[in-house]
């Protein structure tokens, strides 16, 4: 069986492109590494993109952490948030509790809250030496044939390779060149979210305040250390969606300038922050990602570039890492045909998507029919929103455990 295992490995000694050097990319490069492909990722930024929300580790991404051997960092490095408070516009205090929080849901779960830059940090670390980084980079053009993909880049010479897995976010580079523009993919779902880091002025520590204004608007404040930074929460919501530029940062804060010049509580004094020293700052709608098919050929979407969840349900994260595991797996147990074994990814976890996807959607819906009318304290539960998936053994089938 040993002898068979070393077999195959030598005939799948391929190489792999990944796009995007996130949760979705960092964990399939993790494990086509650790099934015996040559690995590389590419990224857009000059490094591991800094800052970005609480992301949460549920159900069976739990599992994956576990298989990876990085359950017990991310447990090290969650929140550990003790609860949370609302307030209303002059600051006062109108709920409170230490059993849940807006963002992480029941603090008794099992499941982890982690800031998104540690998770990123844990899953790099974890890669090692064996997955090659690019940074600074993207990819330009996608051309496939019976043999292979020759990639073509903004700034390194072309290279070819036998896969190529797109995991670089919504707004997928990878998905505009292979199925063409994003619109026709993009479900709006009736708001806009920007998070970024700035300095934790309210001394919070593992706290979380949220300010519901009385319009269409938001602001929340996570601090872990009170003598550090915060991640700074500002939303609103839109009947219709607006027109921005998502690369344009400028732009963005102008327009969450605008949307949120009339709140109370703190919300001024985030706004002078994202002017002045905000870092690591993120912006975007509240969207879904809907493909028929989000693989083709030797080219796989995984994460939020083919089935982006939205924020609703706090399931992106899990869903991105369940997604790599499979899609690695199936590709090692292909053998020769990269191909065969993406087509078998997107059968896996098809029922496992389209079941998130619905119940982010039905969750939205209930939510903007409420109209007001839920208290302070009524939030979802998100051990209620889990999606379950039996994973494969992988690891054990190439006799790698």
């Amino acid at each position: 069986m040993e002898k068979e295992s070393e077999e195959l490995m030598a005939e799948q000694k391929s190489r792999i492109l990944v796009s995007g050097a996130s949760v979705a990319g960092l964990t399939a490069a993790y494990w086509l590494d650790r099934l015996g492909f040559e690995v590389t990722v590419v990224e857009r930024s000059a490094g591991l993109r800094p800052g970005g929300q609480a992301l949460d580790v549920r159900g069976p991404a739990l599992d994956v952490a576990r298989r990876m051997g990085v359950l017990e960092e991310f447990r090290k490095r969650a929140t550990q948030l003790r609860g949370m408070s609302m307030v209303d516009g002059s600051g006062v205090e109108i709920y409170r509790t230490t059993e849940r929080t807006l963002t992480g849901g029941r603090l008794d779960s099992e499941d982890l809250e982690v800031l998104r830059d540690d998770l990123v940090d844990i899953l790099h670390e974890a890669c090692g030496a064996g997955v090659r980084f690019v940074f600074g980079d993207c990819i330009t053009d996608l051309q496939q044939d019976d043999h292979g993909i020759e990639v073509g880049f903004e700034n390194a010479a072309s290279e070819r390779f036998e896969a190529v897995i797109g995991a670089d976010g919504a707004h997928s580079g990878t998905r505009r060149l292979v199925f063409g523009p994003e619109k026709p993919f993009l479900r709006y779902m009736g708001g806009y979210v920007a998070i970024m880091t700035i300095p934790n002025f309210l001394g919070l520590h593992r706290w979380q305040t949220f300010y519901m204004g009385s319009g269409d608007a938001g602001a929340g404040l996570i601090g872990l250390d009170d003598s550090g930074t915060a991640r700074a929460y500002l939303g609103f919501e839109s009947e219709e969606p607006v027109e921005y530029d998502h690369r344009d940062e400028n732009a963005q804060k102008q327009l969450l300038a605008e949307r949120s010049g009339g709140l109370g509580w703190v919300v001024p004094q985030i706004l002078e922050h994202m002017e002045d020293d905000a870092s690591g700052f993120h912006f975007d709608a509240r969207i879904q990602v809907i493909m028929e098919h989000w693989t083709r050929g030797r080219v796989a979407l995984v994460g939020d570039a083919g089935y982006a969840v939205s924020l609703t349900t706090g399931q992106g994260a899990s869903m991105a890492m369940v997604g790599a595991y499979v899609l690695a797996g199936e590709i090692a147990a292909s053998g020769s045909d990269p191909a065969a074994g993406i087509t078998r990814y997107e059968n896996e976890v098809r029922e496992y998507v389209l079941r998130n996807q619905a119940a982010a959607r039905e969750l939205n819906e209930q939510n903007r029919s409420d109209d007001g009318r839920s208290g302070p304290g009524d939030f979802t539960d998100f051990g209620t929103m889990v999606e379950d998936l039996s994973l494969k053994d992988y690891p054990l089938l190439l006799g790698l455990a």
